[in-house]
């Protein structure tokens, strides 16, 4: 398997490899390096657990390590792991430092709710009043359709001789 962008790296697998629990259970184990790769893809993708492409593995796999190592704290030893081996030479990047989506930057400043003592009326919240009465003429009503149908003249239909 050739090292795509992104996964792990020969240095980051030989820090991380000891502190995998490697309990052999009735079945073969899918190798720990595709799944840890998998995992990081999920998360960095953000994607569901079944989208994880097949290199990686099965993506119940990847998920069931996933929780089953999260309940033995081995995501903390790894982290602290690497941490130490790169002495602090890490950079994270948190979600402070990511743009907004364009929809989500459009809203309407100035707008305030009104106080609590105003009743919740369309007016307190600066709507107009509707009417409640339907805004329909009579001939948009299917009768008045149907009759007003009726009454036309008979014109011929296109293409037909008179």
């Amino acid at each position: 398997m050739t090292r795509r962008r992104y996964e792990l790296t020969d240095f980051e697998w030989m820090i991380i490899e000891p502190l995998l629990p490697n309990k052999p259970r009735g079945v073969p184990r899918v190798d720990d390096r595709k799944v840890l790769n998998g995992i990081f893809w999920r998360l960095r993708a953000g994607t569901p657990w079944c989208e994880i492409p097949e290199r990686y593995g099965p993506p119940t796999t990847c998920y069931n390590r996933f929780v089953r190592w999260r309940k033995l704290g081995v995501w903390d030893r790894v982290f602290e792991a690497i941490t130490a081996a790169y002495d602090g030479d890490l950079q994270m990047i948190d979600s402070s430092s990511i743009r907004v989506h364009q929809h989500g930057a459009n809203a309407k400043r100035g707008v305030s709710k009104p106080p609590r003592d105003v009743p919740l009326t369309p007016a307190a919240w600066g709507a107009q009043e509707v009417s409640l009465r339907p805004r329909t003429t009579p001939l948009s009503t299917p009768i008045a359709c149907r009759e007003s149908c009726r009454s036309l003249p008979d014109k011929p239909m296109m293409g037909e001789a008179r």
